[in-house]
């Protein structure tokens, strides 16, 4: 497919290129429309590669252009790529003194450009290769903070050289102690700490911070929206990631790069490392990093530590997970510590394809303690969804395990109110609510119906005990969730819904009724009074509980005159027309009897058979029904000689067939709910 967008931006840079080099006095039009068009492209689509190196020559090429007009495209040159070696080397090659060259103000902004981009390098070797040219423009003052921050990304092992420690002693003497040269100085420490001793590195340093973090999001939005073009720029995996001062989101904890302190000259580090065959020929000769930790963000440690795996290394990485959850409880660390070290931990998951057990352990303690559980699933389910509904099944059946796993947890606790799950669990239930309701809608099938509610289910066994509702407030499905099961085209869906619902009620009423009296079918008294989460929910129960009545048993399906029903949430405008089409078929029918025991779809193929089988044991009935039945229809069979039954004895009688028959969640919710039934039932 063609990219309008990009085909735009060719067009811009041939505009330019042709102003360039026309003096702004004998131009006939003005440039700064253009260059102002040309910013703005850049700004919302980036630039791809072959417009890059364009870009690339016009800022670094002797040309017309004002300082303004450069400086501007400089600072909007969003790559929506990689970066080739042709595009730096053409940057390299215009910093320095000469009368062809770029301002010295110009210059610190490309060195800060590569700062910015160097993750996207194409190959992050290039500025080693020239890491000779970089250091020689250090007695350059207008340029010395930009280059030393890029020197410091691009320094390895081989780069560090005594006369280099040298002239940068000599030249921070000269400058009085410049920041930016101790904190370079300081990197080269790292590889020789035994050679730079004394007070060079106790000075005021520079933290090497990225210049900009807000053009850097921009960066990555331009980037994932380019995802076809970020594929062919797969950072290499064979070199450390030197990115300086990686920051935890929010925090004041800093997760430590790869570093090797303490190596000898005859060390092998990882520093050193930047292709596959010196990983490979070095493989057992590693010294491993100080900081092992920096496994969850860096590549090539976690080939290391998967090739060779170690004991003492996984304890250590451990030790330094738990100290992390030790600050958050001892109040040293904020708590958003613990959802940013989620955040590098699913990327180390999904980069290695792995779990390793101290992971389970740092979860293990990290739910003790964490009390949002929203930030955290999101973050799972940011991961594992992919807009399918068998990932959304998916996450649903973990989110029902999690469920048992908790309840579990919850009965063998000596103490259910002391342990954390019971506060976790209402939490859990509600963010289901939402995965729930979009499933049924995404994937409304009977497969999917029943897996819904067999969570649902376990919910409602968790609220029948008595001992954990006293700890564990109720949280309902979410209404239209439930008006979708209860039109689902199967009877075992529907049947199991009003069981399901029918064990909600009995916990509603164990809450409601006083602490003196209340009592659930085991004896035990659920001592507790309603949340004001539950005292929101009840209306909403009642409601959908009204509605299941008044289609099932009462014949008033959809209305919404009784006191708390809602109508199934249809609106008024739907119903019109339903109750015309209902005309039109049978001028006797009313939209309101539909959706009872003998007109159902779900339900009127058992209600006439149990009609048939009623009339098969009688053998002195003359006349049979034709069906579907209602209250008029027996009193006309009994007058033609058909079986003599009342409108109550056959809905009873259906219940009782559809109990018989393995559907017994209907009569189940009927004889809770409806109030004949219920006296029925006591006698």
């Amino acid at each position: 497919m063609v990219n309008t967008e990009e085909d735009g931006l060719p067009r811009l840079i041939d505009a330019i290129e042709e102003a360039s080099k026309i003096p702004a006095k004998r131009r006939q039009t003005p440039i700064k429309p253009t260059i102002e068009k040309l910013t703005t492209h850049l700004y919302t689509h980036g630039a791809s590669p072959d417009s890059l190196l364009r870009l690339a020559d016009l800022l670094t090429l002797r040309n017309h252009l004002d300082q303004a007009s450069l400086a501007a495209i400089t600072r909007n040159l969003y790559p929506s790529s990689t970066v080739s070696d042709e595009v730096v080397l053409r940057f390299i090659g215009a910093l320095g003194h000469g009368q062809l060259k770029p301002t010295l103000a110009l210059q610190a902004l490309f060195l800060r450009w590569l700062v910015m981009v160097y993750h996207l390098l194409e190959n992050p070797g290039v500025l080693g290769q020239v890491y000779g040219v970089l250091f020689d423009l250090l007695d350059t003052a207008a340029i010395r903070p930009q280059l030393c921050h890029l020197l410091a990304l691009v320094t390895r092992r081989k780069h560090v050289r005594p006369f280099r420690i040298q002239a940068i002693l000599t030249l921070s003497r000269q400058t009085g102690g410049d920041p930016n040269l101790t904190g370079l100085l300081r990197v080269f420490k790292n590889y020789y700490p035994e050679i730079i001793v004394g007070d060079a590195t106790k000075g005021r340093a520079s933290a090497f911070k990225h210049p900009d973090p807000q053009w850097r999001q921009h960066l990555d939005e331009i980037q994932q929206r380019r995802s076809e073009a970020q594929e062919d720029g797969v950072r290499n995996g064979f070199s450390v990631n030197h990115a300086l001062g990686r920051r935890l989101r929010g925090t004041k904890a800093v997760l430590p790069t790869v570093h090797t302190f303490h190596a000898q000259e005859n060390s092998i580090t990882l520093e050193e490392i930047d292709n596959a065959e010196a990983f490979v020929k070095n493989l057992e000769k590693f010294e491993l990093p100080t900081q092992l930790v920096a496994v969850l963000a860096d590549p090539l440690l976690q080939k290391l530590l998967l090739l060779r795996p170690s004991a003492e290394a996984s304890s250590r990485i451990s030790s330094w997970l738990m100290a992390c959850l030790g600050d958050v409880v001892s109040g040293d660390a904020d708590i958003e510590l613990l959802l940013d070290m989620v955040e590098v931990i699913r990327d180390y998951v999904i980069a290695t394809k792995g779990f390793p057990p101290l992971l389970l352990t740092f979860f293990e303690q990290f739910l003790h303690i964490w009390d949002d559980l929203s930030p955290l699933l999101n973050l799972l389910e940011t991961t594992l969804l992919d807009n399918t509904p068998s990932s959304q099944l998916s996450l649903l059946t973990f989110y029902h395990r999690l469920l048992l796993h908790w309840t579990t947890l919850l009965l063998s606790s000596p103490d259910p109110g002391q342990y954390p799950a019971g506060t976790s669990i209402p939490q859990l239930i509600s963010h289901v609510n939402k995965l729930a309701l979009t499933l049924s809608q995404t994937s409304p099938t009977v497969h999917t119906h029943l897996s819904i509610l067999d969570f649902y289910a376990s919910c409602a066994n968790l609220y029948s005990n008595p001992a954990l509702l006293s700890h564990i407030s109720i949280t309902i499905p979410h209404p239209l969730l439930v008006y979708n099961l209860y039109f689902s085209p199967s009877l075992a869906v529907v049947s199991r819904l009003c069981g399901i619902l029918a064990m909600y009620k009995r916990a509603w009423e164990a809450v409601m009724a006083s602490p003196s009296s209340s009592s659930s079918g085991s004896g035990s008294t659920v001592k507790r009074q309603l949340t004001k989460h539950e005292r929101a929910q009840v209306n909403d129960f009642n409601g959908f509980l009204m509605d299941l009545c008044n289609c099932l048993w009462r014949g008033r399906a959809f209305t919404t005159t009784d006191l708390n029903a809602r109508g199934c949430l249809l609106p008024q405008s739907v119903q019109t027309v339903l109750e015309k089409y209902v005309r039109a078929v049978d001028s006797e029918m009313s939209l309101a009897v539909v959706f009872g025991l003998s007109y159902a779809p779900t339900l009127c193929l058992q209600a006439i058979s149990f009609m048939r089988e009623l009339e098969d044991e009688d053998e002195s009935v003359q006349a049979r029904h034709a069906g579907p039945v209602t209250q008029a229809s027996l009193a006309r069979l009994a007058r033609r000689g058909g079986l003599e039954l009342s409108w109550q004895d056959y809905r009873v009688g259906v219940l009782e067939y559809l109990e018989a028959k393995g559907f017994g969640g209907i009569k189940e919710l009927m004889y809770n709910t409806m109030k004949n039934l219920m006296k029925e039932r006591r006698t």
